[in-house]
This record gives structure tokens, C-alpha cells and sequence, in this order.
């Protein structure tokens, strides 16, 4: 059997978990796809990549629009390095059944280039020095000398001031020594993989979650295995913070269920004994005093809110920074006493322009800055929302203050384990605590149309930041009828949670 060509994509696969590569050339549709979320965040790479070759005068991109292309891309690249293209990007390798796409390529004064790859991340990852390594072991092959390496990525400290400056919107950090360190791991896992895709169908890898790779994400690992394998409900995969070494315990001790694992055992953490015992009991563990202390914190009127943001790398307004969370939405129900109605107020920006300011004064507007509670889930992501409208508009950041000085998160008693079901999976997120506390109502993100915070951030910014002239009145209306939906939702959810809590003392 003719040996499979592996890519870059392939190696990095590879160290995500061994079987991935195999999982890529035989089976690929039991790896996760690429949705709408992830290919909007590719989609804003490329954008990024933009900005990076500006730092470089006289680029020759060699690239690909077609099949056609990118099997003439090794010979374009090779066409232009002979003509002397002082810098290349895009460009095409292939040795020895190894392949990639170098971003920059940058010609040195004594022959020998430079390696430049353009991450659309905050830092440098180690995820991005593996793949510098097996780029480099590629070029190197292909005669290609490389006398440094650098990795381009966003700097948040950058300010959007009119046109984006690409000098002060990116950043460039020189790793060659980290890169060189690899050159054996390199050399010795390619060889891995490709003994692993040459076995072919007769000789599958292990699939099991526990052999991830260097980098790896566990809960990727855990999905792919669901995937592949099909898991029971309250599988050991189930259990709360999973880790490699965890898991391998529990595989090698043969335990299927959370029901099998011995809550004594050392390596377990409290909240995943907390997990195990309700699950092995079908109970729901409630601490009733701590509940009760937690619940007289609260005073009337009680304000649920819950923000809507969207954080583009590529800052859409002045004032912005890369990835900066900025609000465009806001649900609210207020219930005004004890035993009263609920009410519900909301925002949502409906323009191309800034949401910051508009929201800000409505939300002034519909929370009473004196006076009740502010119910949050999760209260480092709202106070740090609300800090940001601060700093934007200073002469509300006294009013801003004065709510996040009355925030309450009811995500308290479930992130501390005061109430635990096993239908909560260890989480204390609202979609796992909301239908396990609360299933008799009809309350569900499934059936809608947009159903998680990413997508509400990726829908809002496509119709009214990135398409805005090409959507028609009526796309925008039902855009704006969805998100509205999702949101209200959210602070629902927390006016029925905060009734459930009530009704335990």
C-alpha cells in the first residue's frame, strides 16, 4: 500500500491525540466538524493574516484557489525561490511525503531564511512551536536553511483608532531556540504517525480518551470517543474535571459508570465525589443552611441581567481592543417584591455602529441605581462588562460601579456544590442546572435558532457589523427576534432557578 502524504493539519492532529490522524484519513466524520462558529474564527484569521504581511514589503503569495493550485504549489514556490522573491508567503512544501504551507518565507542577506507564522492568538502557544517544528523539519528537507523563527500574533494592548494600524496591531516574538528543542521529538513522531495511518483499516489505534496527546484538550478527546465508541449516559467520561491520568485509573480499572468508581479513592476531588454519591444515590445532595444564608443576601426589587457581548479579533469600532468583549445586548426581569410579577426589559443594538453608549444609557434607565439585587450568572463575566462601560463613558462609572458593588451569582450554589443532581454532570452551567432542576418547564435551547452564547456573538456581528448592507430588513428583524429569544432565556432561567433555591428553605 502507496504511504499517505501527511500534512501539517495531519501532524498536528496527531498530537492532539494518535488516533485523530488515523481517525483523519479513514473515518473522518467521527471527528468534529468544522460549524459555523469555527470557520467564522477561521474566516478572522485569514483577515488577521492581512494585517501580519504588512510588515513585509514586496510579498510574492503563492497560495491556492483550486485543487489545480494547490498540487502546483511546491513547484510555484520552488519557481519563485529561484527567482530570488525576497519574501514569500503562502508558499508550498513537500519531502518525503511530508507537506506544508509556510505563511512568510523571508529571504536573509546570506541565504538563508526566515520562518514567520501568523497565529490570530493573544501569545504564543505551544501548540504553535510544534507546528513551527514540523514546518521547519520540512524545509529543512527541501534544502531550505532557516536562521530564525518568529511567531505574528494580535497584540490586545493595540487601541482601534480610525483605520487599523497593522505596526501597532500586531506583534512579532522570536522563538528559533524553542523550535530547535523539538527537532528529535519532531523527527521521532512523524515516524508515530506514519506507522499509525500505514497499519490502514486492519489495525485501528486506541481511541481511548486517557492517551491524548501534548496538545491535546481532553474534553476533545472525550467527544471523539463518544463518537467513535457511542458512551452511556453517566459514563467515568461523565465524571467532573477529567484528566488523562484520571481516566487512565479508571479504564485500567475496568469502571464503565460513575456508579463504579469508589468515592475513597485518593485522586478524587470533592466535587466529583459530590458527583459520584448523588449519581450512585439518584439524590440531590442540598445543603438547606447555606442556601439559606445565601438567599437573604438578596434584596427587592431583584434585577436579572445577562449580557450579550461580541469580542472580534479585528476591533470593529474606535476605542476597541483585539477580542475585547464588547456588549451589544442585555436581558433583564425585575421582580419588583416578594411574590410579585416578574417584568422583563431588554436591549438589543440594531445598528452598524457602537452598541456601548445606547445600551449603557438604557440600562441606567431600567436598573434602579439605589436600590435591589442584581442577579448574574457567572459574576466575573458581567462586572468585567460593566467595568468596561465604565472606562468607555466615565461620567456613568459611579452608576456602573454601584450596580457590580450589587451583583449576586447564582451560580454560588452550584459551583460550590451547596445543590448537586446528577443530571448537572459536575457543571454548575445554566444549561445543565436549569433542565435538571426545573423539568417540568418548558424551557429548552435546543429547538431555537440561535442557542449559545458564541453563536448569538457570531449572528449579531455578521448581520449588523460584517453584512450589514447585504441583509434585508426582514433577515435583520429575524435576526433580532432570535437573539432576543436566547437572552430572555437566560435571565428566565435564573427567576425560575432563584424560585427553586427559595422553595428549599
Amino acid at each position: 500500500m502507496k504511504t499517505l502524504t501527511i500534512s501539517k493539519s495531519d501532524y498536528m492532529l496527531y498530537l492532539k491525540h494518535p488516533s485523530f490522524i488515523w481517525l483523519k484519513k479513514y473515518d473522518s466524520d467521527r471527528l468534529p466538524k468544522i460549524d459555523e462558529n469555527l470557520q467564522a474564527m477561521f474566516d478572522a484569521g485569514h483577515e488577521f493574516e492581512k494585517y501580519a504581511e504588512k510588515k513585509f514589503s514586496d510579498i510574492y503569495r503563492v497560495g491556492f484557489k483550486d485543487f489545480f493550485e494547490y498540487q502546483t504549489m511546491p513547484k510555484r514556490t520552488k519557481d519563485a525561490i529561484a527567482a530570488g522573491k525576497p519574501v514569500i508567503s503562502q508558499g508550498g512544501f513537500e519531502h518525503d511525503g511530508l507537506t506544508c504551507i509556510v505563511d512568510i518565507l523571508e529571504r536573509c542577506d546570506d541565504g538563508t531564511y526566515n520562518l514567520h507564522e501568523i497565529k490570530s492568538g493573544t501569545r504564543v502557544k505551544d501548540d504553535y512551536i510544534y507546528d513551527l517544528a514540523f514546518q521547519k523539519h520540512v524545509l529543512t528537507g527541501c534544502g531550505i536553511k532557516i536562521k530564525n523563527i518568529f511567531v505574528i500574533y494580535a497584540d490586545t494592548s493595540y487601541i482601534r483608532d480610525g483605520n487599523i494600524d497593522a505596526s501597532k496591531f500586531t506583534k512579532i516574538e522570536k522563538v528559533t531556540n524553542k523550535v530547535e528543542k523539538l527537532n528529535d521529538f519532531t523527527v521521532k513522531n512523524i515516524k508515530i504517525a506514519r506507522e499509525i495511518i500505514d497499519c490502514g483499516l486492519r489495525k485501528p489505534p486506541s481511541f481511548l480518551p486517557s492517551l491524548v496527546g501534548c496538545i491535546g484538550n481532553i474534553t476533545e478527546a472525550i467527544e471523539v470517543y463518544r463518537n467513535v465508541q457511542g458512551l452511556p449516559a453517566y459514563s467515568i467520561y461523565d465524571l467532573a474535571r477529567p484528566n488523562a491520568k484520571r481516566l487512565a485509573l479508571f479504564e485500567d480499572a475496568n469502571y464503565k459508570f460513575i456508579s463504579d468508581i469508589p468515592d475513597d479513592l485518593e485522586c478524587l476531588i470533592d466535587k466529583q465525589k459530590n458527583q459520584i454519591m448523588v449519581t450512585k444515590s439518584n439524590s440531590t445532595k442540598i445543603e438547606k443552611n447555606q442556601i439559606e444564608k445565601f438567599i437573604k443576601e438578596f434584596k427587592y426589587p431583584i434585577y436579572f441581567l445577562d449580557y450579550e457581548t461580541v469580542g472580534n479579533l479585528i476591533p470593529p469600532f474606535d476605542g476597541i481592543k483585539p477580542y475585547q468583549q464588547v456588549p451589544f445586548q442585555y436581558s433583564l426581569h425585575i421582580q419588583e417584591k416578594e411574590g410579585g410579577e416578574v417584568i422583563h426589559k431588554e436591549y438589543i443594538h440594531r445598528e452598524n455602529s457602537n452598541p456601548t453608549k445606547k445600551l449603557t444609557e438604557q440600562l441606567l434607565k431600567d436598573i434602579k441605581n439605589d436600590e435591589g439585587s442584581v442577579v448574574v450568572w457567572y459574576q466575573v463575566f458581567e462586572k468585567k462588562c460593566n467595568t468596561t462601560l465604565a472606562h468607555m463613558f466615565p461620567e456613568h462609572q459611579e452608576e456602573l460601579e454601584n450596580i457590580n458593588n450589587r451583583i449576586l451569582d447564582l451560580m454560588i450554589p452550584f459551583k460550590n456544590d451547596w445543590v448537586v443532581n446528577k443530571d448537572f454532570y459536575g457543571s454548575a452551567s445554566i444549561k445543565k442546572v436549569l433542565p435538571a432542576l426545573c423539568s417540568d418547564i418548558e424551557l429548552g435551547y435546543s429547538n431555537m435558532n440561535i442557542g449559545d452564547g458564541l453563536t448569538a456573538q457570531r449572528v449579531w456581528s455578521d448581520t449588523f457589523i460584517k453584512d450589514f448592507s447585504k441583509k434585508t430588513q426582514k433577515e435583520k428583524e429575524t435576526v433580532i427576534t432570535d437573539l432576543i429569544e436566547y437572552c430572555k432565556l437566560d435571565t428566565f432561567a435564573m427567576v425560575k432557578i432563584f424560585e427553586y433555591l427559595k422553595n428549599l428553605i
